[in-house]
């Protein structure tokens, strides 16, 4: 059976049992049938919330079993309220899909800043409860009417050691100049710092990026995509690419560089020059069936450095609570998006012009890395 038809029946039953269609026995027994037992738990099923309990949706793989190590063990042990990670992914259209169902069975999501505001402005998001969740403990400008920031990561340059070792990259110029640097390239499918990135390259200053030149960096990328190995979707793809050899040189997400150079004993490394970093943000969706209140009381425990440090150790989080900062030992701040010395070499990615642009510019790039 086609693998995203089975995902489709399996969110059918899902939905069913959590309206209570269907027992949670009989979503059981339909789904073992669908799948069979062993693929059934491979993928694991959708998470269906008891009343008074908290749905946390994440990315998945590693971040359900950090979430909850983080967050959720501690928040259960301080309310009694138990928080269910469902790793699912919360894309925008499946945060609209919920909404729209008229009786949501997520609470919190891990969503895009610029997504979270679109939608809250659209009155499908709770607007952030500040008399709860803290801004004091948020770095300047990171939190949002219906977003409060918990985590930072960069969109960075990774290189092949081995070719590049004496003469490391120094800048996107570096990443997309194949003369200087030989060797496949590989990007992100999603468009997210690829932009940027691509504007760079061509010249413009960090300081008069935005708004994005689309058209400039998208005849760019037309020209380069012929040395694209590859444009990845998730981390562990960019990874591989890199450790087999694929690509020479990729725009990864931060969180995998400690992953990638232990990994290749060296072999892979990465720099923060002229990296894109981008803030991740926990949302509630409006109507959600744990209650907003206890909603917001998560997203303000998980604002604890302490908690914040144990992300940063399991997932290679940037902290948003700049307090976490100094928690961090030494040897380890190199690996952090918002260690100062990092995040001076860095430059933010606009969420407003995100939160208006990005659904036309996405089309448009995907347009060009398809054809």
């Amino acid at each position: 059976m086609n693998e995203r038809f089975e995902e489709d029946c399996l969110d059918i039953l899902a939905d069913r049992a959590r309206k209570g269609e269907i027992s949670r026995r009989r979503f059981t027994q339909l789904a073992v049938a669908l799948l069979g037992t062993s693929a059934l738990s491979l993928r694991g099923t959708p998470v269906l919330a008891d009343s008074g309990e908290l749905v946390f949706v994440n990315w998945g793989g590693d971040a359900s079993a950090a979430y909850d190590t983080a967050y959720g063990a501690p928040f259960k042990a301080a309310t009694g309220i138990t928080v269910k990670q469902d790793g699912s992914g919360p894309t925008e259209g499946g945060i609209t899909a919920q909404f729209k169902s008229g009786k949501p069975s997520w609470d919190i999501v891990d969503a895009d800043p610029f997504s979270a505001q679109s939608l809250g402005k659209q009155g499908m998001m709770e607007p952030i409860d500040y008399t709860v969740v803290d801004k004091a403990k948020m770095r300047p400008g990171f939190g949002w009417e219906y977003a409060a920031s918990s985590y930072f990561y960069s969109y960075i340059i990774a290189y092949d050691a081995k070719k590049f070792g004496a003469n490391p990259p120094k800048g996107m110029a570096d990443f997309f100049d194949v003369a200087k640097y030989p060797g496949k390239r590989a990007m992100y499918k999603w468009g997210a710092g690829m932009w940027e990135a691509l504007l760079l390259a061509d010249g413009v200053a960090a300081d008069k990026l935005y708004p994005l030149d689309i058209k400039r960096a998208h005849a760019k990328l037309a020209d380069f995509k012929k040395n694209v190995v590859a444009f990845w979707g998730g981390g562990a793809d960019s990874q591989s690419l890199l450790m087999n050899g694929d690509a020479s040189m990729a725009l990864i997400w931060s969180t995998r560089a400690k992953l990638i150079e232990t990994d290749s004993n060296g072999d892979v490394k990465f720099i923060w020059d002229q990296g894109l970093i981008a803030p991740g943000a926990m949302a509630v969706i409006k109507g959600n069936p744990g209650g907003a209140a206890n909603a917001m009381k998560f997203i303000a425990s998980a604002q604890d450095p302490a908690e914040q440090v144990v992300m940063f150790n399991m997932l290679a989080q940037g902290p948003a609570n700049p307090a976490a900062d100094a928690l961090i030992p030494a040897a380890d701040a190199r690996y952090n998006p918002v260690d100062p010395a990092n995040f001076s070499k860095q430059i933010p990615l606009d969420m407003g012009w995100y939160e208006t642009n990005y659904g036309a510019a996405l089309d448009e790039y995907l347009k060009i890395i398809s054809a």
